[in-house]
């Protein structure tokens, strides 16, 4: 009998064990058609409704304030946002007891996350790296020739790492070290390179980062505040205190939100007008038509006692509609996507840094879809398809030396001078 009680006292230990490590790395198994418990029915959903709001005002009135600094200072913003990212991701898939075998390996993702930052922030800022330094003959001759070779460093940084990583390779180690490559290219392509179209959109006029960036936070909270009151019906099984009532009342606010919203931020010229540098200085320049008002008379539509009888309404708010439509139905399936992501990983969140929200990544999923969105938008219907003197000097100033534009520089002067005898 003794033996039997002392041969069985492992085992059920070990089995306590087992089960106590499982429910750690596990989520949840269902416990609804949908996958889990609607929000309407958590009973610490006002403790955490609590916690979110802290946040979330913290989050905001910081994310002002940068806006508020300018495209510089947003620029910055963008920048720690992806390193933080990029390092919940590379946590992901890590391994403690592989890392230790191979000293210096983690140095590897971050080098090639720092090369492709080069690469993508320097084809997005060397004009308005030149622009900025024009006035300084040396220090133009030197970025002229970084630019020059941008291409050339970049591939050569790339190209070392990839023989760093070759010559790393060890026995029995091959499968992790090869996803880990995999895995680090996917964070590149999926998480920066989507994520990167802010910086991008930033210095077409900070209108067109703040109003999209705004939209998905708008739609993410109402989309709580309407699935916490009302929430009786699932909406996909993939996060499962999303409700259709949520979706929904989040969809109608936040159109509602964008046409309001781009008639006040259409105004500030400090958010309309592109930066062509990278001073911090105010910004003074034509908004141009999309956002100079057109007024629009009421009367027949409402009574006469009625204070406003006009309205004045910016083109740019018919845009605006488009950016609220796509952020409301389409942006929120990056939210699911990363939500079918975790369940696969077995985790709740990627990270816990930000209290009641999780990790920065659990933040930014719809918004880097927003984000390459906005981009392509602005490219597509906004900005005029044909050449500008804008575009013309930019490719000037990014493409040809100095001794170049000054040939040119003669060489149009020549033309325009035969042009004016032959017109004399």
């Amino acid at each position: 009998m003794q033996k039997d009680t002392s041969t069985n006292a492992p085992s059920s230990t070990g089995a306590k064990i087992r089960h106590r490590k499982r429910s750690t790395e596990a989520v949840p198994e269902v416990t609804k058609a949908n996958g889990g418990q609607l929000l309407v029915d958590d009973k610490s959903k006002y403790k955490s409704m609590l916690i979110r709001a802290y946040s979330s005002i913290w989050m905001i009135g910081g994310f002002a304030l940068i806006i508020y600094m300018g495209h510089l200072y947003i620029t910055a913003m963008v920048v720690v946002i992806q390193i933080f990212m990029a390092k919940e991701l590379f946590n992901l898939l890590r391994r403690a007891h592989e890392d230790r075998q191979l000293p210096g390996f983690r140095l590897l993702n971050w080098h090639f996350f720092f090369t492709a930052m080069l690469f993508v922030y320097g084809r997005i800022l060397s004009p308005r790296l030149v622009n900025t330094v024009t006035s300084d003959m040396v220090l133009y001759r030197l970025v002229s020739s970084l630019i020059k070779y941008h291409m050339v460093i970049c591939y050569a940084l790339y190209i070392s790492g990839f023989m760093w990583f070759i010559l790393t390779l060890k026995k029995k180690m091959y499968k992790y070290q090869f996803g880990q490559y995999a895995w680090t290219h996917m964070i590149l392509i999926v998480v920066f390179g989507q994520s990167s179209f802010t910086v991008a959109s930033i210095f077409k006029g900070i209108f067109w980062f703040l109003l999209p960036a705004t939209l998905i936070v708008i739609n993410d909270i109402a989309a709580y505040i309407f699935g916490f009151f009302f929430g009786r019906t699932p909406l996909i099984k993939l996060s499962p205190k999303k409700t259709w009532e949520g979706f929904i009342g989040a969809s109608i606010s936040t159109i509602i939100s964008a046409f309001l919203l781009a008639n006040v931020m259409g105004r500030s010229k400090w958010l309309t007008c592109p930066r062509k540098d990278l001073t911090t200085g105010w910004l003074d320049c034509d908004p141009g038509p999309l956002f100079k008002p057109d007024p629009y008379s009421l009367s027949g539509w409402i009574p006469h006692w009625f204070p406003w009888q006009e309205i004045t309404i910016l083109p740019v708010q018919g845009h605006a509609v488009c950016l609220g439509l796509f952020a409301s139905i389409i942006a929120p399936f990056g939210g699911f996507f990363a939500s079918g992501f975790k369940r696969a990983f077995k985790i709740k969140d990627f990270g816990d840094s930000i209290p009641g929200h999780g990790g920065i990544t659990d933040r930014m999923d719809c918004q880097m879809v927003m984000a390459v969105f906005a981009y392509i938008y602005h490219q597509s219907f906004v900005v005029p398809q044909s050449l500008s003197v804008e575009m013309i000097l930019d490719q000037i100033f990014m493409n040809l030396s100095f001794d170049e534009q000054q040939a040119l520089y003669r060489r149009l002067g020549e033309i325009l001078q035969q042009g004016f005898q032959s017109h004399s």
